[in-house]
């Protein structure tokens, strides 16, 4: 299974941009979908996540600002985001709690992740 996220760059305080994630392989199903982050010496953190049914959740710093969205049938996900502040920069990574088969448990799989560079 890998995951593929595209969509990074830098873009002004204030600007938008839109992250995409596509899902491929051995994949029977697919559980939770999110995007997490990692700025420069700090730990990753869940920006937003998203279950099959369309649940989202949200960190409390993107709020009104980013917008995750998902394709059940392409394994894709999306996160708009809007309204960027330099606290954004960060590298974001995509995340699935793939089932290979209908008996599997789930296995957890990260992107490699893309550069969100927000620059004032």
């Amino acid at each position: 299974v890998q995951l593929q996220a595209s969509g990074g760059g830098l873009v002004q305080v204030g600007g938008s941009l839109r992250l995409s994630c596509a899902a491929s392989g051995n994949i029977f199903n697919i559980n939770d979908m999110g995007w997490y982050r990692q700025a420069p010496g700090k730990q990753r953190s869940m920006v937003a996540t998203i279950t099959r049914r369309g649940r989202t959740n949200y960190a409390d710093s993107v709020k009104g600002r980013f917008t995750i969205s998902r394709h059940n049938a392409e394994n894709t996900i999306a996160l708009q985001m809007n309204s960027l502040q330099p606290d954004d920069t960060a590298v974001y990574y995509c995340n699935a709690d793939v089932l290979k088969n209908m008996w599997d448990r789930g296995t957890n799989y990260w992107g490699k992740g893309t550069l969100v560079t927000v620059s004032s």
